[in-house]
């Protein structure tokens, strides 16, 4: 339960916390919120002094009906805040939120230290080969469908066995082009109906059984927001209660918009794992 940061290993034996920074204008939480330098470092410096890990630059929105923008676009979206981060923060661990192999290749020389995939491949059939050249963590995500399309009607003849499967393939396939450091993410969200999410979570510690770390995003989700019938803005509760269990069922990685919230969720997880040796 270690990853290579570098020439650093960063321990998953206690869980963490990865914080989102979007650098978009559409993302369906916090979109335009951080797209300025000055802002996204101030962003990143909360992240950090609340406890997060990690911290996950995006400029490419992956909410549910997003439109693709251009590689140029991303790449002018996240590299000054890569850039303006690692100058900050140079011990900071910064991930590249990106389906795109070259944006992720720019974004690694530029400071990022990990890769998070939404398509785990699919949407670039260059990642796979990028990532085996990069040497740096990889964050592959099972979703249905691209983010324009991947809400509308989603279907699974049993999601857990077809996610379990395709998480197998995908870090097969890697492991043969000689990637060390995988982390797993079923998707929730990401070409799923409430149902399914649900399904997932509740079988989180089945995906155990393929032997990497796992991360769970959850954060204002609708999997909350349609359940309680609130919107995103008042999801921070349901949020934390959804992290909890992911955690009692095997994540090792919450990823966050509400880093303070989190990282107090896995101080008392982990007191409850005092408690229980005791």
């Amino acid at each position: 339960m270690n990853i290579r940061i570098g020439h650093r290993l960063l321990s998953l034996e206690t869980p963490l916390v990865m914080g989102i920074l979007n650098i978009t204008p559409d993302s369906f939480h916090d979109g335009g919120k951080f797209d300025g330098l000055d802002a996204a470092l101030k962003q990143a410096e909360k992240m950090l002094l609340e406890g997060a890990t990690i911290i996950d630059i995006g400029g490419q929105s992956t909410r549910p009906g997003a439109e693709i923008v251009s590689e140029d676009e991303e790449l002018v979206r996240v590299l000054p805040i890569i850039e303006g981060i690692r100058k900050s923060f140079p011990e900071a661990i910064l991930s590249i939120d990106t389906f795109n192999a070259n944006v992720a290749t720019k974004a690694v020389a530029a400071g990022a230290n990990i890769v998070n995939d939404i398509s785990a491949g699919d949407e670039d059939p260059q990642m796979f080969e990028a990532i085996s050249k990069l040497k740096v963590p990889y964050i592959l995500i099972h979703k249905q469908g691209t983010p324009k399309t991947m809400q509308q009607n989603p279907c699974y003849e049993n999601v857990l066995v077809e996610v379990f499967d395709y998480l197998t393939r995908k870090t097969t396939e890697l492991r043969r082009l000689g990637v060390a450091d995988l982390i797993i993410d079923p998707g929730f969200g990401f070409g799923k109906t409430v149902e399914h999410n649900y399904t997932l979570l509740a079988h989180l510690k089945e995906f155990k059984l393929l032997d990497f770390p796992i991360l769970v995003g959850v954060s204002r989700k609708s999997m909350i927001n349609k359940v309680l019938g609130i919107s995103s803005e008042d999801a921070l509760n349901g949020t934390i209660i959804l992290n909890t269990m992911a955690l009692m069922n095997g994540a090792s990685i919450l990823r966050v918009h509400d880093v303070k919230e989190a990282v107090e969720a896995v101080a008392l997880f982990n007191r409850l794992l005092v408690g229980k040796a005791g």
